[in-house]
């Protein structure tokens, strides 16, 4: 179980720190304690159930990606939202930037 939270921790801090938020941000957008949000990404308590979803609409994820790692439907769509508003230049530009991470990533995993 120790294991379970401190990956749910990381991934909340990883998302945080990728939305350049403090923790007491993160709080503040949740709805939560500014040390419920410390104990969560340390992973030394357990989140309540409202907690979990407070802190997944603040940061913009699924619950399962918070709780599993899991990427979803829902994130997906999330992300489908913030590109539809490209033009289609914009669009082709960012589709070259994630031809060359996920090449990248690809070179990375064969190293």
């Amino acid at each position: 179980m120790d294991d379970l939270l401190i990956q749910i921790g990381k991934r909340i801090l990883d998302r945080r720190k990728q939305l350049h938020w403090t923790q007491e941000e993160l709080a503040e957008n949740a709805d939560v304690t500014s040390q419920t949000v410390s104990t969560a990404e340390l992973g030394k308590k357990a989140l309540r159930p409202e907690n979990i979803i407070r802190i997944s609409v603040a940061l913009g994820v699924s619950t399962d990606y918070i709780l599993r790692g899991i990427v979803t439907e829902a994130d997906y769509a999330a992300l489908n939202q913030k590109y539809s508003v490209l033009t289609p230049k914009q669009y082709r530009h960012l589709e070259d930037i994630v031809d060359s991470y996920i090449a990248a990533i690809h070179d990375e995993q064969k190293a």
